[in-house]
């Protein structure tokens, strides 16, 4: 599929090699070791929206040099890599055609997350250092502060960067399942937005440099996956759709799949009560998120709709944190009382993990269950931050379940790009009490290209066998139609929608699970009295030959590039 390959372009200089995606300078490797997973010119505009490079090669000869021209920002310029004395020095020009209010304009230097506990001394700018590491637990705040050179060794080889031009800080981007850490300029601490005046320029600098003191690692084995006893398969879900229908165009009549249904209400639009009633013909339990605006009377009107209904769940969330803290969770708690309704309270966060990991201690220690999203596509929406992600879900679900002190965690909706903008203001919302121009994310959200296409099928079995850990409850996956569903607006299935009936009928066994030892392949199970269930999914560019173990049996699987498989 043409929208799972991204054109690349291998420059090398000595010793040096860059994989050109566009505009980003990804896979930065000296004599074939990587050492930065990319570096990136990004621009941020005010609510955070990262507007897309239109790139020109200029020279990659002796130099590597992009002319930059941004889609959604009055910006243009150059970026460069060339080798000077040994080192590889990045440079990026930019200038503002007009005033552009931005949050961050400037180079980032993303870490691969191989380097987890690995020792590193930050150098500041008034010339002092400090010895620290990169985070093994994902990182609720910035690590690493006040920037202007980072020193670290791996893979045999001791690693130096210098920034110039501003002074930097490091964000774990694993909070957001990007398979990073990243290093950007203009610290948080600074006010945000500010402006860059028609005809400023942006001019940063980093330079990398590289000593080999070691071999490099050896090459891993054919992987080798053994899948073990983990409780309870999670019980699959799906979003509800929030695409429009009408009584002439009315939504499509669906086989059920999962256990329940997963609607996010938001009380301040007037057509959250349809929403809720087409979320129900699905004829499934509800898992009922909702947006509080802070009225007691809302809360008492939301009751009123909700008793006709079965309901398996409730969470409230706050609207700016879009996290539950004990103000929300008390008045949720309040109205449901009142009307006689009894059923688990959601808490967490309706947003990324990032959310939960920052405000945890906020969580009310009654809730029941603890709950977040996951949405790969946020800071870049390229194939190979799709795929990269898989390894780093596993990272988060195991810190969710540590994290939940026993409580049942339940992760989605996984969907590919955001339902909203969690960063922003005000954003778009319907007018209407009917469904007519949808609700929720047809307004606020994006879709994908990639919905439709076979690869999401493998995908979606890697990010369920990465986040299904012991501890995890249920696992909600997209929209049942619709731009972001499994189907299509009409009911026809995707690829994608297979996969989730075959994960659906195996959350009735006990799950198998694994530590996977290559990031690429990917397996869990299903174990009932009589039958034995494994997905698998190989998420590398290549075809790939794995076993995977379980019990006494082992099978000698080969999956071609982005496939899958189901094993009886």
């Amino acid at each position: 599929m043409r929208t799972w390959q991204t054109e690349s372009a291998t420059w090398r200089h000595g010793p040096w090699s860059i994989e050109r995606r566009g505009g980003e300078l990804a896979d930065l490797a000296y004599d074939g070791r990587r050492v930065l997973r990319s570096v990136r010119a990004v621009a941020r505009d005010r609510d955070w929206n990262t507007p897309t490079w239109q790139v020109e090669v200029l020279d990659d000869t002796d130099a590597l040099r992009l002319g930059l021209r941004c889609d959604g920002a009055p910006l243009q310029g150059t970026l460069t890599a060339h080798v000077s004395g040994g080192a590889l020095a990045i440079e990026l020009d930019l200038e503002a055609t007009r005033t552009f209010p931005t949050n961050r304009t400037g180079l980032v230097a993303l870490h691969p997350p191989q380097l987890a506990g690995t020792a590193l001394r930050a150098r500041h700018p008034d010339g002092t250092a400090e010895d620290t590491a990169f985070p093994a637990r994902i990182s609720p705040r910035q690590p690493v502060l006040d920037i202007a050179a980072l020193a670290w060794e791996h893979d045999g080889l001791a690693v130096g960067l210098a920034f110039g031009g501003d002074v930097f800080e490091m964000e774990d981007q694993r909070n957001w399942t990007d398979a990073s850490y990243q290093t950007h300029s203009r610290p948080l601490t600074l006010p945000f937005p500010y402006e860059l005046a028609a005809g400023a320029h942006v001019r940063q600098t980093i330079t990398v440099t590289v000593t080999e003191h070691g071999p490099a690692a050896e090459p891993e084995p054919e992987p080798r996956i053994a899948l073990v006893p983990g409780g309870l398969f999670p019980e699959i879900a799906l979003g509800a759709s929030t695409a429009p229908s009408t009584e002439f165009d009315p939504a499509p009549d669906l086989p059920l799949l999962g256990g329940t249904v997963l609607v996010e209400l938001d009380l301040r639009t007037p057509n959250w009560p349809a929403a809720l009633e087409r979320a129900a013909t699905a004829g499934l339990p509800l898992d009922v998120r909702v947006t509080v605006p802070w009225s007691g009377s809302d809360l008492a009107i939301l009751t009123d709709f909700l008793a006709p209904h079965a309901i398996a769940r409730i969470g409230a969330f706050d609207p700016d944190t879009h996290t539950t803290n004990a103000a929300v969770f008390d008045a949720l708690r309040a109205a449901l009382t009142h009307a006689g309704i009894h059923v688990p309270l959601v808490g967490g966060s309706r947003s990324h993990f990032t959310e939960l990991n920052r405000n945890l201690a906020a969580v009310p220690d009654d809730v029941e269950v603890l709950a977040f999203s996951v949405t790969p596509l946020l800071h870049d929406t390229g194939t190979e931050q799709l795929l990269e992600s898989v390894p780093v879900q596993r990272l988060v679900a195991r810190q969710a379940v540590a994290d939940a002190g026993g409580r049942m965690v339940l992760i989605g909706p996984v969907t590919l790009r955001p339902r909203f903008n969690d960063a922003a203001g005000a954003q778009l919302m319907s007018t209407r009490p009917d469904l007519a121009d949808g609700y929720g994310a047809e307004f606020t959200g994006a879709a994908d290209p990639r919905q439709g296409d076979d690869p999401l099928a493998a995908w979606t079995i890697a990010a369920a066998a990465a986040l299904a850990v012991p501890g995890v409850a249920g696992l909600s996956w997209f929209e049942e139609w619709g731009p972001r569903g499994i189907r299509s607006a009409a009911g026809d299935p995707y690829p994608v929608a297979a996969v989730l009936e075959t994960l659906d009928e195996m959350s009735a066994g006990e799950l198998l699970w694994a530590e996977t030892p290559d990031p690429h392949i990917w397996a869990l199970g299903s174990r009932t009295a009589g039958r034995t269930r494994i997905a698998v999914a190989n998420l590398d560019r290549r075809p790939r030959a794995f076993t995977i173990a379980f019990g006494d049996e082992q099978l000698r699987l080969f999956l071609g590039p982005l496939g899958w498989a189901v094993v009886d």
